[in-house]
Formats: C-alpha cells, sequence, structure tokens
C-alpha cells in the first residue's frame, strides 16, 4: 500500500479567494512547492481535495474549473512535482443535496484510497479548515494539520496548527 499527501486547494495551495477560477487570480501559497518536493521525495503521492461550490451556484463552470486545474497541475510538473489527482466536490447542500464527497464527509479521501491503494493510516492531510481535518478523521488519516496563515484558529481536532507550511517538515 501507497502513502499519500492530501490537501485541501484554497488557503493551502493557493491563497483564499471566494470561488477562484481565473488563472490570473491564482496565487500559490508560500512554501507549497518544498513542502510537496519534500513529501515526493519520501515515497508520498500528492493528491488535492477541494469543496468547489461555485460550480453548484452557478459562479463558475465545471469546464472553467478544469481549465484553472491543468493550469496548477502543470505549475508543479514544472517545478517537478507530480499532483497525482484532483479530487473535487461541485455540491452544495442546499442547491444540489446532500452528498458523500463534500468535506467534512470523507469520500475523495476514500475515493483515492480505492483507486490508488493508499494506506491512509500512514498519509496525512493539510488543510485550512476544520472540515478538512474531520473529513481526514472520518477517513482515518490521523496525521492532520491545519494550516492557520493569519493565526486565528486556537481550537482544532488536528493533530497540530501550524501557521507556516515548512512548520510541518521540518
Amino acid at each position: 500500500m501507497k502513502k499519500a499527501l492530501f490537501l485541501d486547494r484554497d488557503g493551502v495551495v493557493n491563497v483564499e479567494k471566494n470561488y477562484l477560477y481565473k488563472i490570473k487570480d491564482f496565487e500559490f501559497i508560500d512554501g507549497i512547492f518544498d513542502l510537496c518536493k519534500h513529501y515526493q521525495h519520501l515515497g508520498y503521492m500528492i493528491f488535492i481535495v477541494t469543496n468547489q461550490s461555485g460550480i453548484a451556484r452557478n459562479y463558475y463552470s465545471e469546464g472553467d474549473f478544469h481549465l484553472l486545474t491543468e493550469w496548477m497541475i502543470d505549475e508543479f510538473k514544472k517545478r517537478g512535482i507530480i499532483i497525482n489527482r484532483v479530487y473535487y466536490c461541485p455540491h452544495h447542500p442546499e442547491i444540489s443535496g446532500a452528498c458523500s464527497c463534500r468535506k467534512p464527509e470523507p469520500g475523495m479521501i476514500l475515493q483515492a484510497q480505492e483507486e490508488f491503494d493508499i494506506d491512509l493510516a500512514d498519509s496525512l492531510m493539510i488543510g485550512d479548515k476544520e472540515r478538512d481535518i474531520e473529513a481526514a478523521l472520518q477517513a482515518g488519516i490521523t496525521e492532520t494539520y491545519l494550516f492557520d496563515e493569519k493565526n486565528r484558529i486556537s481550537n482544532s481536532k488536528a493533530k497540530r496548527i501550524v501557521h507556516k507550511l515548512d512548520e510541518i517538515w521540518k
């Protein structure tokens, strides 16, 4: 079985901006490339798991999301980093109803586990919201980090709250 690094997108991979779907508005978080290189070097597969309710809200289309995602993956590739897959939930419970993929549900993580034979007990999750941590814990990931760049969160179910991404691995 393989080990994996699971990352939330908005707020961990890129600067949080409401309903981001345009390449020109995308800004990578400081340290994300070094973090991914470190874990890739240790043999971790890398997955992004992201709620994208802007699709259900008709703020942008799945096509818009895929264009941005392809560009983002290429930016990682340019730096020698392989993103094995990006899983996304296009739903919103008040619009499209309940689903098993929208975090805090663990559906996206469990789908990656099934498709890639991942040992979730030997994997880790980095998120910027409690729902990211809850999804990981429900899936069986115990090594969880809540990334709080602005130092606003004082309580979490996460193993650790970090304010810079390099605090996770240095």
